[in-house]
């Protein structure tokens, strides 16, 4: 008779020794990437070296073409003049402010000179000779945090905690600072003045500045009234006073009572210096209300203005930066060599790769 042997019991532990198998194999795949990356850099970097000290003499020759071409075209091109006007945002105009400068940018893409030449009211010549605008704000870092220290202010504490300079800066537009710098450039010694008291015109005529500007200086007018009226019932109050401390110390003197100047009771003293506090308050808020006034009396202003007529410039642009132009054309002429020759080794590798 036969017997049922029992079946054998599969295992469910894991074999420990496999899984630290794998995990090394994996680390080691790992390490062995990440040094074949290395590997590949350092043997760049070596050819790039290389590829350098082969080619000095051709950067070399290239460098002193660029500066001999700079100093060419600067004695042969028609100069070119710029002039730069900083301006004062008594309201909030950035946003108008920096899209009509981008439109009459646009006007000069376009070589629209009918319309730049009516949009500014100036001569033909003048407004074919503009070559283009600028406008970039005047602010300091220590304005910044100014700015950012006010903003956090205003927020409440929990959502305070979770802004961050940088955040806040990434999302502050550069119209919204309040000092702003307009440029202009030209190629001809153009009145630069009359073109920037256009773009301030243009902006001081606005329908909606107007009415901002008629309501808040009726207002201010009104609170000058209010703190005038204030001041002179201050002063009537402390001609009152007096008179009555007079008497006080005119009865005291016949009575044969020592006295001192401010009266014989610190009640008298407290309300002396109260008074005397009140009005000091209220003529600082009357030069501060006078100071507003004097703000709000322009819409935009300018408060600095450099060379009415330009002055030549002789700079260019890369990168954003400005810088000479024998410098420009030497970093132009040495970059174009070195992908010219960076073009010429790579056709090369792809022949012997080819093979």
């Amino acid at each position: 008779m036969s017997k049922e042997l029992p079946e054998p019991q599969q295992s469910e532990e894991v074999d420990l020794g496999q899984l630290f198998k794998l995990i090394g194999n994996a680390f080691d795949r790992f390490f062995k990437f990440i040094g074949s990356i290395l590997k590949n850099i350092f043997l760049a970097f070596v050819w790039f070296v290389f590829f350098i000290k082969k080619h000095t003499l051709k950067f070399i020759i290239a460098a002193a073409v660029g500066i001999g071409l700079g100093f060419l075209l600067e004695k042969t091109t028609e100069p070119v003049y710029k002039s730069s006007a900083t301006i004062k945002q008594n309201y909030r105009t950035g946003e108008n402010l920096y899209s009509s400068i981008g439109y009459y940018q646009d006007l000069v893409n376009q070589n629209d000179v009918g319309t730049l030449k009516k949009s500014l009211n100036i001569e033909e010549s003048e407004a074919a000779s503009i070559l283009g605008f600028d406008i970039k704000p005047v602010v300091t870092e220590n304005e910044k945090l100014q700015n950012f220290d006010a903003y956090i202010k205003t927020l409440d504490s929990t959502v305070a905690s979770k802004v961050t300079y940088e955040d806040f800066i990434s999302n502050s537009e550069a119209y919204t600072y309040k000092y702003q710098q307009i440029e202009i450039k030209a190629k001809a010694r153009n009145n630069f003045k009359k073109v920037f008291d256009k773009i301030i015109d243009n902006i001081d005529t606005n329908e909606f500045f107007k009415r901002e500007q008629e309501k808040d200086l009726t207002q201010l007018e009104g609170e000058e009234e209010t703190l005038l009226e204030a001041l002179k019932q201050s002063d009537s109050l402390q001609n009152t006073y007096k008179r009555v401390l007079e008497k006080v110390i005119d009865k005291e003197k016949t009575a044969q009572t020592s006295i001192t100047i401010e009266g014989s009771t610190q009640t008298d003293k407290t309300k002396e210096f109260d008074l005397y506090k009140s009005d000091l308050e209220i003529r600082e808020k009357l030069v501060e209300n006078r100071r507003k006034q004097a703000d709000k009396k322009y819409v935009i202003e300018v408060i600095s203005s450099k060379q009415e007529s330009g002055i030549i410039d002789k700079t260019k642009v890369i990168f954003g930066k400005s810088i000479s132009a024998k410098r420009f054309y030497v970093i132009a002429l040495v970059f174009l060599t070195f992908i010219a020759l960076l073009g010429l080794e790579f056709i090369k590798f792809l022949e012997k790769f080819k093979n």
